[in-house]
């Protein structure tokens, strides 16, 4: 199967392209957690646990902490979107978006 059929979704939302916020977020991904990947080989629309990236809790734990302080909003361990908020660096950084301190 060819990665250009891949490439020409029509929905903005399935872009394998990183954006400019999923783009800092995969450098905080890479730099907070040590992974084997760089930056912009992280696929917006994987998911971060398991199969995807294959973070576990304890690891978005951290990258809680790291978005926390840089970008001046808390992310609770306690909230009921978590699953959602953490899918993917795509799901990720629209939260980051919505959220975030301006400076």
């Amino acid at each position: 199967m060819s990665s250009t059929v891949q490439n020409n979704s029509s929905a903005v939302g399935d872009s394998p392209e990183q954006s400019p916020t999923e783009k800092e977020l995969a450098v905080l991904l890479v730099n907070a957690l040590n992974l084997e990947i760089a930056p912009e080989n992280i696929v917006p629309t994987d998911p971060l646990y398991g199969d995807g990236l294959g973070l576990d809790s304890i690891d978005i734990l951290e990258v809680a902490l790291e978005v926390s302080r840089r970008y001046g909003f808390q992310l609770r361990s306690d909230d009921e979107r978590n699953q959602q908020i953490f899918q993917s660096l795509r799901t990720l950084a629209t939260h980051v978006a919505e959220h975030r301190v301006a400076t």
